[in-house]
């Protein structure tokens, strides 16, 4: 794959968004202003999605949780960047259960019958969950971000990384019960140096666990967004008085950072060794794809008003940043996008491979599909993505089926950093309603969420999104957390389609089959997805991977290529049900999807 050939349009990228003298003249306004000038659906041949719900069972499955800011008046930058949420399975009982990241009040301003700690929320079946916070030993306070689940020391139970603004934790999971062991394990995070000698923790945003160099044992990548502190914070305006939440321009990047799991519960930093010292980067988001399909995971990286990356592996651990020449790391007119949710999915079931990227309010979502040279174009404009997400400011973010017709739709989660941006920009709310858009099969998405209703119709200031199938009736079911606000699990509420959910064990270490790829075959549909961690915002989704059939009785064959390389084939998966899969030993239990 030609990965370094620089397209005429990736030269003019490079000589707008990063020449040394840009020319005085005002440029035209950039084409995602526009409204489509073509009918893209195709006059005559629009098909219709069927008409799904999305319940809010918040309240009855349990779930009680507001996240705190810690805000006190003094707009702190990471007051309204938080925060994340995961859907794993922690006790082993192959239900999905809940975490719901919090962060704190300021030193000084903590109240004294108030502990914002995160929760645990494990699943009893039957839409039922029970607060085990305390009892999982998780009752502790910090200034979480994010989370990433993985059996990182090959136990057999699912352990938690959770990102901060601070030491970040490494909670190893010993029977239901968390331990932090990031200081011996030396995932912590470091420190960052401001102009008078202060010492500041870094803030650590997202998380993935990904083996990078083969040799089985899942590894551990972490991005940063800015160098800021209490001591370091800007006065910014929006009406020239008073303060307003700073973007970060006004504050520099952090590196992203990767630990290698050496074995023995302990990990080494290897940033450097794996050419990722990049000082530039305000990042807040990484997925996992393999795009040159030589088996070594290439990791996205989107940046917060810098370009975004594209990590190829070269394998052995080792990786080199080609997003400028892949194309992705600047929008049409060369500048930086505001990156932060991503995902990464084959849209039209052809091989192709697309980036999703959440960004700023009037900057639409990206959607940047692969060319057989390696390069990617934004087509959000051709799949009708533009016109329908310039306003919103887009954080959580997911490629999912939730109708299980065979295609991948995606799912939104808005809400904007500052509270008063409607005094300056009529048109742009706080609260924004997340939005649904169904895949047509032909490359187009199409807006439903006035339709599904709901919460898609109700304007809140998102943050983290989170897919799976929470009530193991066979459709996807989504997890949104918002910003100072509760959070919300919605119960999918109508698929017509049918489907197979696959559960995959890998040979140890890498017990949860991160980086198997699966393709399917039903009739004439085929599908490829890969186990992955990472994507969306600060969240963390369940790993099981669902094929959606649509009227097809069943998956005819299945092809699973294992992270080790080792193939295996499987072949009349009936839908209707869910398979576990272990490496070299083909299904070992079905389970029918709960009724």
């Amino acid at each position: 794959m030609k990965w370094l050939l620089y397209t005429t349009a990736a030269l003019a990228l490079f000589l707008a968004g990063c020449g040394q003298e840009a020319p005085q003249s005002k440029g035209p306004a950039p084409t995602y202003t526009e409204a489509p000038s073509t009918d893209y659906t195709g006059a005559g041949k629009q098909k219709t999605p069927a008409k799904v719900g999305f319940a809010d069972v918040t309240a009855g499955a349990g779930i009680s949780f507001r996240h705190q800011t810690g805000a006190s008046g003094k707009k702190w930058m990471p007051e309204t960047m938080g925060s994340g949420c995961a859907l794993f399975d922690f006790d082993g009982d192959d239900r999905l259960d809940i975490l719901l990241v919090n962060s704190a009040y300021w030193p000084g301003h903590a109240k004294a019958n108030d502990r914002p700690t995160s929760k645990l929320y494990r699943n009893l079946g039957k839409g039922r969950f029970e607060d085990v916070t305390r009892q999982a030993g998780l009752d502790f306070v910090f200034y979480g971000m994010g989370a990433a689940a993985a059996d990182y020391d090959a136990d057999g139970d699912q352990d938690l990384f959770l990102t901060a603004l601070g030491p970040n934790l490494l909670l190893r999971n010993d029977g239901g019960r968390f331990t932090d062991v990031a200081a011996q394990a030396g995932v912590q995070g470091s420190q960052w140096t401001d102009d008078q000698g202060g010492s500041h923790p870094e803030w650590s945003t997202a998380a993935a666990w990904v083996d990078v160099d083969g040799d089985g044992w899942l590894d551990l990548f972490v991005t940063h967004y800015v160098h800021w502190s209490p001591e370091t914070d800007f006065f910014t305006t929006m009406d020239g008085k008073t303060k307003s939440y700073a973007t970060p321009q006004q504050y520099p990047g952090s590196t992203c950072r990767l630990y290698r799991n050496t074995a023995k519960g302990r990990f080494a930093e290897v940033t450097k060794e794996a050419g990722l010292v990049l000082p530039d980067a305000k990042s807040l988001g990484v997925a996992l794809a393999d795009f040159d399909n030589d088996r070594d995971i290439d990791l996205v990286v989107t940046n917060d008003t810098q370009p975004n990356y594209l990590l190829r592996n070269l394998g052995q651990g080792r990786f080199q940043e080609v997003g400028l020449a892949a194309g992705i790391a600047y929008d049409e007119a060369g500048r930086a996008r505001a990156g932060m949710g991503v995902d990464v999915a084959s849209v039209k079931n052809d091989g192709v491979q697309a980036i999703a990227i959440g960004n700023f309010s009037r900057e639409p979502v990206s959607l940047y599909q692969q060319t057989p040279e390696g390069v990617f174009i934004d087509g959000a404009g051709k799949s009708r993505l533009v016109q329908p997400t310039l306003p919103s400011l887009t954080f959580g973010l997911r490629f999912f089926d939730y109708d299980l017709d065979g295609y991948q739709d995606l799912v939104i989660a808005n809400g904007h950093i500052e509270p008063e941006i409607n005094v300056v920009q009529r048109e742009i709310t706080y609260e924004q309603a997340p939005q649904l858009f169904w895949n047509d099969g032909e490359g187009q998405f199409r807006e439903v969420s006035q339709q599904t209703g709901g919460l898609f119709n109700q304007p809140i200031v998102a943050r983290g999104l989170a897919t799976g199938d929470f009530d193991g009736d066979g459709d996807p079911d989504l997890l949104v957390t918002t910003n100072g606000g509760p959070a919300y699990l919605l119960r999918n509420d109508g698929p017509t389609g049918k489907a197979v959910a696959l559960h995959l064990r890998g040979g140890p270490p890498n017990r949860d089959a991160i980086g198997a790829l699966v393709r399917a075959e039903a009739g004439d549909l085929k599908q490829e997805q890969l186990v992955r961690s990472g994507s969306s915002y600060l969240s963390h989704s369940a790993p099981a991977l669902f094929f959606g059939l649509g009227d097809r009785p069943q998956v005819d064959r299945l092809s699973i290529r294992w992270p080790d390389g080792q193939t295996e084939e499987l072949a009349g998966l009936k839908a209707g049900a869910e398979y576990w899969i272990a490496q070299g030993k083909g299904v070992s239990r079905t389970q029918p999807f709960a009724r």
